[in-house]
């Protein structure tokens, strides 16, 4: 009781902190959105925060119920809820990070440019591929909600299923496969979207550099605009993303294929899960100025 209420104390400090973060985020882009110069990143970014906001709470309420022995609390529905909104917020998280990448590109890419034609007409067009996002995400993680049990209405130990009160009852093989194949088809689209949208950006800030030095060494003034910085700060967004997802994959294959029951490699892979969604909000807060005086 002891340990898991350490690990589940420190858990939630490193989930309020992300929760404070992203709620800061969310608040601030919403009133900038309100301004007068509405623009489409701002709203990915908010549904971005919404999402995180809702993962990192899908993932404390369970751990909060384990730490204090509450396993009434969390009755069948509660943990299937809590499963679920987890997969789904994931599957939001690479979804929408994707789009952000996309938006930027667009955004910051030359009046010619064949990019340019994929250039919403409407703010407010954003909304379309968002709420795709939420109806494929709700979809390929329907499985869980038949197979999310709590603990308590089942005949089996507490310890052995990693200090939670929900628990994932094995499904049919076929059906299991036909998910996963599903979920990583979705991993693979949109990672492979986010990896051309991010290469392009590379390839234009590239260009904008060696014109800036250009300029320098001419002795002009220039000044960056702010899409080119913004572009600087979802690239390292993008970056931090796949660096926890694939980190976080490895560990999974690690525990899955080699290790069992090693309790310090389940709690990291735990941490991995949610990292980006923690640091996500205070890398925006460093690169945008605005967030930062505020």
């Amino acid at each position: 009781m002891s340990l898991s209420f350490f690990k589940a104390t420190i858990f939630l400090s490193i989930s309020g902190l992300g929760i404070v973060g992203n709620t800061f985020i969310l608040l601030n882009y919403m009133h900038m959105f309100k301004g007068s110069k509405k623009k489409s990143v701002h709203f990915v970014f908010i549904h971005l925060a919404f999402t995180n906001i809702i993962m990192l709470l899908s993932k404390v309420i369970p751990t909060t119920v384990a730490a204090f022995a509450m396993e009434n609390f969390l009755e069948d529905i509660g943990c299937v809820m809590s499963a679920y909104l987890e997969r789904v917020t994931r599957g939001l998280s690479i979804c929408t990070s994707s789009l952000l990448t996309l938006v930027q590109a667009i955004t910051i890419s030359p009046s010619d440019s064949v990019w340019r034609k994929l250039k919403l007409q409407s703010t407010w067009h954003i909304l379309l591929p968002l709420l795709f996002f939420w109806i494929l995400n709700s979809l390929i993680s329907m499985n869980l909600l038949f197979h999310i049990k709590n603990i308590s209405s089942m005949n089996i130990s507490q310890p052995s299923v990693s200090d939670t009160y929900c628990y994932f009852v094995p499904d049919n093989s076929i059906i299991k496969w036909i998910f996963l194949i599903f979920l990583v088809l979705r991993d693979a689209v949109f990672q492979g979207i986010m990896g051309v949208a991010s290469g392009y950006m590379v390839f234009l800030l590239h260009k904008h550099h060696q014109r800036v030095l250009y300029l320098q060494n001419s002795n002009f003034l220039y000044k960056t605009s702010p899409e080119m910085k913004a572009a600087y700060s979802v690239l390292l967004l993008m970056l931090c993303f796949l660096f926890f997802y694939w980190t976080e994959c490895v560990f999974s294959l690690l525990l899955n294929s080699f290790i069992e029951n090693n309790s310090m490699m389940k709690n990291i892979q735990e941490f991995l899960k949610v990292g980006y969604v923690i640091l996500s909000p205070f890398i925006l807060i460093s690169r945008d100025r605005n967030l930062a005086q505020c």
